[in-house]
């Protein structure tokens, strides 16, 4: 269960992941939607994570969404090891209410972000809506992961972020499960550059 830690000027944070856990989570950012959103992402996709971060939020939450992205996805890089084994690519779908969410991954070992939301108004609670998108593409890149995620509608912010969340933790759920079938990495190079 790796555990990372990162202490700037701007943030201290300590973050543990399990990739094959149950779902628990403890999560203290200082900002309550953004450890609402960790804990359903953990929930969903049967994660047990621990985060507890200090940031600089006097200024704005902005280096403390970052830095946890970039913790998190440096876990979840770290987890997969060599990749051997795994599944690689999946993806989910998850409604709330009216909202509805689609997130695909590839953990090839490619680092990339696509990510397409509309939101109605700046904030949900304590979080900027424009980070929301900076934090999946904080995780991507330090997690080596190829990962395209889009709010098809909705209506409500809140409900639109939850749906995200929750499949971003399915889709990688499922994308890093072991494939039975599969001997080595699941490439034809023969290896994935992580």
């Amino acid at each position: 269960m790796p555990t990372i830690t990162r202490k700037t000027n701007e943030t201290d944070i300590t973050l543990t992941f399990e990739l094959n856990g149950s779902g628990r989570a403890r999560v203290d950012t200082g900002i309550g939607f953004f450890d609402h959103m960790l804990i359903l992402f953990a929930h969903h996709g049967l994660f047990d994570l621990t985060v507890t971060a200090r940031g600089d939020l006097h200024v704005d939450e902005h280096h403390t969404v970052e830095d946890v992205g970039i913790c998190l996805g440096k876990a979840i890089a770290r987890s997969l090891g060599d990749r051997s084994g795994i599944v690689r690519t999946a993806h989910s779908f998850v409604p709330m209410d009216e909202a509805l969410a689609r997130v695909v991954i590839d953990l090839g070992g490619r680092p990339y972000c696509v990510f397409d939301a509309q939101w109605h108004t700046p904030r949900i609670g304590g979080l900027g809506t424009d980070l929301i998108g900076h934090f999946f593409e904080s995780v991507a890149f330090h997690a080596g992961m190829n990962l395209h995620a889009r709010v098809a509608y909705g209506r409500n912010d809140h409900h639109q972020c939850e749906a995200l969340f929750k499949a971003f933790g399915r889709a990688l759920d499922a994308a890093s499960r072991p494939d039975p079938r599969r001997q080595g990495v699941p490439s034809t190079k023969g290896t994935l550059i992580a």
